[in-house]
């Protein structure tokens, strides 16, 4: 309800009284969606803080506000070294304003995610605060006092409208009647329970409490209130720092838990991925079999064989095998055993993977359920500092790298990695090659400075691009050599496709490793 018009009626009342014999000094905003307005009497400053964010809308009245040297930008400067003339709640309206000298107003328009502020002169509006909202500008000042009609014969006529004809009441207050059983009662006690709501609306006492995991400010009573004051600045500070506070704790806890869950997730993922790979080694026992069968057949395998079929020792089913034609029956056997070891030493690295794996999660879900349970910052602060943090996923690099006679040479992986490798990770005095005429990967010479690309590396770099071509098992590649800087990309051109200009053409032998 800090928004609701009984609210605002009684924080304006309290303004009016504050304010009087104030002069604005500043009015500047350094936070995105906050304005931050200065009044003094020579004596003292007052502070209003109008925290205009569409998921938090909301006046507060600091007691100080050091204005930052860098990124603060004045505003409204008409109001500057105005005195205060009076503060004005229009009946039955989220806004009031503050009346100032030669006919200014500042319009506080408290309308939730459509909040503003407005100045007015001589009654029309001349700038406002949140430019999005344009509309804000057709705004009369005279049009926004409303009337409703507060007498019993009206609200038996609108019986069956109530929240339409009572609109200042919003969903707070609709909240504390429903609460109250107001639709189960007779017209007469709704009325008499109506009175009674009204009453402390206008006679209020401003209560903060929690309602549905959230915190909010109310003129109404209610059982879980937190805290209970009488002056509605008072009331509005304590609320907003509380929230403010709160929403904090509720986003830095809700992050951390979200990291948790994210690590819980990936290392579930991977038990249940690596239980499955060891089952399959685990009931995977045919390079043993194969071995001991072929030991056991050595009198019948001739050198040479490349294919034999033989008697399972557990099933008498046949067995076939593939073999080393260059190989004997003994070596052959020797080439399966060491598979089969090679084997065990995966099943039991696998084991000791999954069983470490199984013990960070037994700690996460620890950590996940005393998080859980945190409510205050100090607390969360020191549950998070030691916790481990999800590791960052490293995006590979899009190319390949060598180094030549110093030099570092770079090979795009693909026609996508090519684009980026060209376009991305390249300067205009590297040295650019590829593969004349074919499709193939983007070369890069990595250009160092005051030193000239000697014949050899790029030779060296031709070869490479040559190599990763469609040309790679020609005798001879022509290979395209242009600086970077003579490279561009049309728009609409696909991945890997390139304008060259001002190049030269060798003739080189495609070849991934020098000879």
């Amino acid at each position: 309800m800090h928004n609701n018009f009984y609210f605002l009626k009684q924080l304006s009342a309290s303004l009016g009284e504050r304010l009087k014999g104030f002069t604005v000094v500043s009015c500047f905003c350094q936070n995105k969606e906050e304005l931050i307005l200065e009044l003094n009497n020579t004596t003292s400053s007052f502070f209003i803080k109008a925290s205009l964010q569409p998921s938090f809308c909301c006046l507060s009245f600091p007691e100080g506000y050091n204005r930052a040297k860098k990124n603060s930008i004045d505003l409204f400067p008409e109001i500057i070294l105005k005195k205060v003339v009076d503060i004005v709640q229009y009946e039955n309206e989220r806004s009031f304003s503050i009346d100032l000298e030669d006919g200014l107003s500042l319009l506080f328009k408290m309308h939730g995610n459509l909040a503003n502020i407005v100045l007015f002169q001589q009654g029309m509006a001349i700038s406002i605060f949140r430019n999005q909202f344009k509309a804000d500008l057709e705004i009369s000042l005279h049009a926004l006092n409303r009337s409703i009609d507060w007498n019993k014969k009206s609200f038996i006529q609108h019986l069956d409208q109530l929240p339409a004809t009572y609109f200042t009441f919003g969903k707070a207050v609709w909240y504390y009647l429903n609460e109250n059983s107001f639709h189960q009662k007779a017209p007469d006690q709704k009325w008499e329970l109506l009175q009674s709501t009204l009453k402390k609306l206008n006679q209020p006492t401003f209560y903060i409490a929690q309602r549905a995991g959230k915190l909010i400010l109310t003129l109404l009573p209610i059982e879980n209130a937190i805290i209970q004051y009488q002056d509605p600045i008072t009331a509005i500070n304590e609320f907003y720092n509380q929230y403010i506070s709160t929403e904090a704790l509720s986003y830095e806890k809700g992050q951390a838990l979200r990291d948790l869950a994210e690590q819980l997730k990936n290392k579930t993922s991977y038990v249940l991925k690596n239980k499955k790979k060891l089952e399959e080694l685990t009931n995977d026992q045919r390079y043993q079999l194969w071995g001991d069968l072929i030991m056991a057949n050595m009198h019948v395998i001739k050198q040479g064989i490349e294919i034999i079929t033989l008697e399972s020792f557990y099933d008498q089913k046949p067995v076939e095998i593939k073999l080393k034609r260059e190989l004997n029956a003994q070596r052959n056997a020797e080439v399966f055993y060491r598979k089969a070891k090679n084997q065990q030493i995966e099943i039991d690295k696998l084991n000791e993977s999954i069983a470490a794996k199984e013990k960070e999660i037994i700690t996460l879900e620890s950590n996940t359920e005393k998080l859980g349970a945190i409510t205050d910052f100090k607390s969360l602060r020191l549950e998070t500092r030691d916790s481990p943090k999800p590791k960052q996923k490293q995006v590979p690099l899009p190319y390949h790298e060598f180094e030549f006679k110093g030099f570092k040479i770079w090979v795009g992986k693909n026609a996508e990695a090519n684009d980026q490798l060209t376009l991305k990770h390249s300067f205009k005095e590297d040295l650019w090659l590829h593969a004349k005429d074919v499709a193939g990967s983007h070369v890069l010479i990595k250009h160092q400075a005051n030193k000239p690309f000697p014949k050899d590396v790029i030779e060296r770099a031709a070869q490479l691009a040559a190599y990763n071509s469609k040309r790679k098992n020609e005798r001879l590649c022509p290979v395209s050599i242009t600086a970077k800087k003579f490279v561009r990309k049309r728009k609409g051109d696909p991945a890997g496709a390139v304008v060259v200009e001002k190049e030269k053409v060798i003739l080189v032998e495609p070849q991934l490793f020098q000879s």
